[in-house]
C-alpha cells in the first residue's frame, strides 16, 4: 500500500513539474519583447548631472538665456546608439540616430530634435555624439526629457546611400519609425516608462523638417504621440519661394545649399530636366558628384561659384517660372514645401534678424499664413534673434525652444 502511495505521488510530482515547466515556457515566450522597429542599441557614453551642470554653466557666459534651464538640470544622462527599420521607396531599410536618457523614474517626455543642414558622414549624430550641438542637447536630457536626434537617411547606418535632402515623405517616415523603436528600446529594454508627451524642435533644414513632422504627427498619428509643442528655427519652408528669391540675387553665399536641393530631387527621379539646362558648365557635369559624404559644405562651396548668373543657366534665371521644361522643378519644390494650417499645436518661429542664407521673410511669411487660416497669436507665435546670422542663431534658437518647452511641460 505504502509502495503505491509513494508511487502515485512521484507521478503526481512529475507531472506537476511538467506542467509548471511548459507553464515557464509559455511565460517566456509571452514576455519576449517583439520589436517591429528596433534593430539594435548600445551605449555611447554617460554623465553625472554634477558634470552637466560644471559644463553648461561654462556656456552661461556666452549664452546667458540659458540660466532658467540650469535651475532644472538634475539627472545623470546616458546616450545610446539605435538603429531601426524604416522604409524608402517601400523598400525596408535600417536607420539610425541617438536616444539620450535621463536617470528619472518618473513617466518621460520625448523631445525630438533635428539637426540642420549637413554633408559629411563623419558629422551624422550617431557617429558624431561629441558635436557641440549635439552634446549641448545630449545635455539637456538632464532636464527630465528623453532626447532624440535622427541621423536622416543618407547618415549613420544607412550611410551607403544618397540623402533625400528637403524630401518630405522620408523625411517624416524616418523620423517617425524612429519615434516608434524608442518606445520600443525604453519598454522592452530600459523599463522606462514614457507619459506619450512629445515635443519637436529643428533647425535649418532641421526646422523644415520639424514642420513636416508637426503637420504628421497632428493629422495622421495623433493617438501614437501627444505631440505638446514645435519649435521650427530657420526653415526653407516654401522652396518655389526659396528658389525665387536666390534666382534675384546677384550672389548667394551658400551655393551648396542650392546643389544640394537639386542632387536630392535628380536622386528621387523627379527633376526630369536635363541638369546642363539648369546649370551651367563645369557646375552641371560635377553637381552630382560633390555630395558623397566626403565633403563639407564649405569644401562643396569651393566647387561652386556664389555668382548666381555664372551657376545658373540664363534661361533657367529668366524663365524658370513660366517655361513648362522646368514644371518638374516647380512640381518637386511645391511638393517639398509646407503651406500653413489651422494647427492646434503650440508653435514657435525663429529666424535670425541678419540670416543671408534662408531668408527671413519666407519664415514672415509663414507666420502670416498661419495666422491667416485662424491660428491666433496664442498658438502661434514668430521669435526674431536679433542679430543672429544663419550659422550664429542655432544654438540660441535650440536654448529658447528647449526654455519654451520647460515652461510648458512646468507650468512655469
Amino acid at each position: 500500500m505504502k509502495r503505491y502511495y509513494f508511487r502515485n505521488l512521484l507521478l503526481a510530482l512529475f507531472l506537476v513539474s511538467i506542467f509548471q515547466s511548459c507553464d515557464l515556457f509559455k511565460k517566456d515566450d509571452e514576455q519576449k519583447p517583439i520589436d517591429q522597429y528596433l534593430v539594435s542599441y548600445e551605449k555611447e557614453s554617460s554623465y553625472l548631472s554634477s558634470f552637466i551642470l560644471s559644463i553648461m554653466e561654462n556656456y552661461e557666459n556666452k549664452f546667458p538665456e540659458l540660466s532658467p534651464i540650469l535651475d532644472k538640470i538634475e539627472y545623470a544622462v546616458t546616450v545610446y546608439k539605435i538603429t531601426y527599420i524604416t522604409t524608402f521607396n517601400n523598400e525596408e531599410i535600417i536607420a539610425s540616430g541617438l536616444v539620450c536618457v535621463p536617470a528619472s523614474t518618473n513617466p518621460l517626455p520625448v523631445l525630438s530634435y533635428q539637426n540642420g543642414t549637413n554633408t559629411l558622414h563623419s558629422n551624422a549624430p550617431s557617429v558624431n555624439p561629441d558635436n557641440e550641438l549635439y552634446l549641448m542637447l545630449e545635455f539637456m536630457a538632464s532636464t527630465g526629457f528623453v532626447i532624440t536626434i535622427p541621423d536622416y537617411l543618407g547618415f549613420g547606418s544607412s550611410e551607403k546611400m544618397f540623402h533625400p535632402y528637403l524630401d518630405k515623405e522620408s523625411t517624416v517616415q524616418t523620423i517617425i519609425d524612429m519615434q516608434l523603436a524608442v518606445k520600443e528600446l525604453m519598454s522592452h529594454y530600459l523599463d522606462i516608462e514614457l507619459n506619450n508627451d512629445y515635443y519637436i524642435a529643428g533647425y535649418s533644414q532641421g526646422g523644415w523638417s520639424t514642420m513636416q513632422l508637426q503637420k504628421e504627427m497632428e493629422q495622421n498619428y495623433s493617438k501614437e504621440f501627444n505631440l505638446k509643442a514645435s519649435a521650427c528655427g530657420a526653415g526653407p519652408y516654401d522652396l518655389n519661394y526659396i528658389n525665387d528669391y536666390v534666382l534675384k540675387l546677384d550672389n548667394y553665399p551658400m551655393p551648396y545649399f542650392l546643389g544640394y536641393i537639386f542632387n536630392s530631387y535628380y536622386n528621387l527621379n523627379g527633376i526630369t530636366t536635363p541638369i546642363n539646362e539648369v546649370f551651367k558648365a563645369p557646375f552641371d557635369s560635377k553637381l552630382l558628384t560633390l555630395y558623397d559624404g566626403t565633403k563639407s559644405g564649405t569644401e562643396i562651396n569651393n566647387e561652386l561659384t556664389t555668382k548666381i548668373s555664372l551657376l545658373f543657366t540664363n534661361d533657367y534665371i529668366n524663365n524658370y517660372a513660366t517655361d513648362e521644361k522646368y514644371s518638374s522643378i516647380k512640381e518637386m519644390l511645391s511638393k517639398n514645401s509646407i503651406p500653413a494650417w489651422k494647427t492646434k499645436i503650440p508653435t514657435m518661429l525663429l529666424h535670425g534678424t541678419d540670416d543671408d542664407f534662408v531668408p527671413t521673410m519666407g519664415t514672415n511669411r509663414m507666420y502670416q499664413g498661419f495666422l491667416s487660416k485662424g491660428v491666433g497669436p496664442k498658438t502661434i507665435q514668430m521669435v526674431p534673434l536679433n542679430g543672429k546670422t544663419h550659422s550664429t542663431g542655432v544654438i540660441p534658437s535650440g536654448i529658447a525652444s528647449i526654455a519654451w518647452f520647460l515652461e510648458l511641460r512646468d507650468g512655469d
